[in-house]
């Protein structure tokens, strides 16, 4: 995959929630910016080759706001120190020219399963791998990365860069996937943002040549699960993907899959280990 692949699914990502404020926290609403930009066959992002996920969403992010004529970036990935001790760091700074305000905000982009044997609704979205959910996120933003802005040691760091404290406002930019059950397709779920359902899991024993065996595959590296699947070259049989669905649960871990069923039509899902 080239960068302009990963980059275009960055900008087809969707926001997790439809609201302005949600439970308590301002949104920063990616996919409504009034600007829609031509993207060039070059696009100019450098990324390491082994940086993970999380901190290539971060680049895109980055090069969308500098091309932006509304948003003008005053800083990014501010660490912040006590002690010479690292307590944090602030995503992005950035100025709105069109509401003259300077804005915080902390960028988020996830992947959650919804498991229905979880009682209460705000807990059932899950990491594909069960080790992360929503709720947790909601909580160590709220806790931890946006009270961060209000410490003792953030204070010099903004007067630096003339940044007043009691003028700026506090966003979050809360992208993801969510994949439901098999047996929901279709179904609305609540609270969320249904644009942002991008297929369905399923465990490894559902997954049987009956139901599957006709279709082809790919299993993207996970700094392409963004990428929109109609841009992979390589697929392949049912047959051929299974020694990886077996290494994958030895070491319980989910794969994300895509599946082409026809020339112009193509899924994603997971099959989780658990």
């Amino acid at each position: 995959m080239q960068i302009k692949e990963r980059y275009l699914g960055f900008l087809e990502s969707k926001s997790l929630w439809e609201k302005k404020t949600v439970i308590g926290l301002s949104q920063f609403c990616f996919d409504l910016f009034p600007e829609v930009f031509p993207v060039q066959d070059t696009v100019n992002i450098s990324i390491p080759a082994n940086e993970v996920l999380g901190k290539r969403v971060e680049s895109f992010f980055e090069y969308y706001i500098l091309q932006s004529n509304r948003y003008t970036l005053l800083a990014k990935n501010l660490q912040i120190f006590r002690d010479k001790i690292t307590i944090g760091e602030l995503d992005f700074l950035v100025f709105d020219t069109i509401k003259k305000k300077q804005i915080h905000i902390e960028l988020v982009y996830k992947f959650y399963v919804y498991d229905l044997t979880i009682d209460m609704e705000s807990d059932r979205w899950i990491g594909p791998n069960r080790n992360d959910s929503l709720s947790q996120k909601i909580e160590k933003l709220k806790v931890k990365q946006l009270p961060l802005l209000f410490k003792p040691e953030t204070k010099p760091i903004l007067e630096n860069l003339e940044i007043e404290l009691d003028a700026i406002e506090q966003q979050v930019c809360f992208m993801g996937h969510l994949f439901i059950p098999l047996s929901m397709q279709g179904q609305h779920i609540p609270l969320l943002n249904n644009h942002c359902i991008s297929g369905f899991w399923i465990t490894i024993k559902d997954f049987r040549s009956k139901s599957y065996g006709a279709f082809q595959y790919c299993i993207p590296q996970k700094k392409n699960w963004i990428v929109n699947p109609k841009y992979c070259t390589s697929w392949l049989s049912f047959n051929d993907i299974q020694e990886s669905i077996e290494i994958a649960k030895n070491q319980k871990k989910s794969l994300l899959l895509w599946m082409k069923s026809s020339k112009d039509s193509f899924e994603r899902f997971f099959i989780v280990w658990w």
